[in-house]
């Protein structure tokens, strides 16, 4: 079991494996970034269950007649929308459904993945078979047209009692809409392919090693061997996925709003934007700007990290790493 621990030490897993990342000079300011809105979408969370607890109104929601639409000045930093809401405020708690909808999708995602790529990879024959067509029919898939209709099919009703239950039941768990759960299942189905591939791949040539032949000789069973032998070797591949994929994820979710099958009742940047575009042309670019700043932001911050997590964990781009 040597070799074991000595490859688990190569790909990061040691405590060194933050230092190593924070010692990448061009990562310190994104993980910095990420940091910043995960305790943004932190506090905004916190925020929005008291608001529910006590029913008070959130003060992203408190609307003003008198200053609809009106550009940035003192108060309203980025002005405020056509309702009066402070839009600087609202860009702000929108952080929290992101945040949420790529936390939740990539988990989902990287379960998926994981789990058929370990079973094809390891297992080999008609479980790979398997394996192969599942993932080759859901990446023929178009997964902005799937995630739509899912979206749909829940926001208008047309799910069945059971399932219409379940949905409301989960959504209440994850404080957040019905429709808002259907994103989050549609992003998550749609995108563990990629990831399914590249861990299918490396368990195929794990399932090899002489540690793996050992267990067996030893009489550990497959489901152990893959749980912590082969899956700790494949971490540092799964943490690079899950921060490129909470990017995409991000980004699917500003689409599905901005087509009215996302969120409805809360700030999110697709809502923004879909509600500033009429405007737009007017001059009335602050609250447009402002739900694209914070996406741009956040988006770039997460590739920068998963570019720097991939040189920090994997043992082929250490060498990189250290001398940037």
């Amino acid at each position: 079991m040597t070799e074991t621990t000595e490859h688990i030490r190569e790909i990061g897993h040691e405590p060194g494996a933050l230092a190593r990342l924070w010692a990448i000079r061009y990562a310190r300011i994104p993980v910095l970034i990420c940091l910043l809105f995960f305790l943004f979408a932190l506090v905004a969370e916190g925020y929005a269950a008291y608001c529910q607890k006590t029913g008070a109104t959130p003060v992203y929601q408190v609307q003003n007649a008198e200053l609809r639409n009106h550009a940035p000045m003192p108060g309203h930093i980025l002005g405020t929308d056509y309702l009066g809401r402070d839009v600087l405020l609202r860009a702000v708690f929108a952080t929290r459904t992101a945040v949420k909808v790529g936390i939740v999708a990539s988990l989902i995602s990287s379960m998926f993945g994981v789990a058929l790529g370990l079973i094809g990879g390891y297992y080999g024959g008609k479980a790979d078979a398997a394996v192969l067509w599942i993932y080759s029919t859901f990446a023929s898939i178009p997964s902005l047209l799937f995630i739509l209709a899912f979206a749909l099919l829940v926001s208008k009703g047309f799910l069945s009692a059971p399932l219409e239950a379940a949905f409301k039941a989960f959504s209440r768990g994850l404080n957040t809409e019905p429709g808002m759960m259907a994103v989050y299942l549609g992003i998550g189905l749609t995108g563990w392919v990629p990831l399914c591939r590249v861990v299918r791949a490396e368990t195929l040539r794990l399932r090899t090693r002489p540690y793996v032949t050992a267990a067996r000789a030893l009489g550990v069973n497959d489901r152990a061997i893959m749980v912590r032998h082969i899956l700790p070797n494949l971490m540092h591949l799964v943490i690079v996925y899950f921060t490129m994929r909470f990017a995409s994820a991000v980004m699917t979710e500003v689409i599905v709003s901005y087509l009215g099958l996302g969120v409805k009742f809360e700030p999110s940047w697709g809502l923004m934007i879909s509600n500033g575009q009429s405007l737009f042309w007017r001059g009335a670019w602050w609250e447009i700007a402002a739900a694209t700043g914070f996406m741009f932001v956040l988006v770039l911050a997460l590739n920068m990290t998963g570019d720097a997590l991939r040189d920090a964990l994997d043992p082929r781009h250490t060498s990189g790493a250290k001398a940037k």
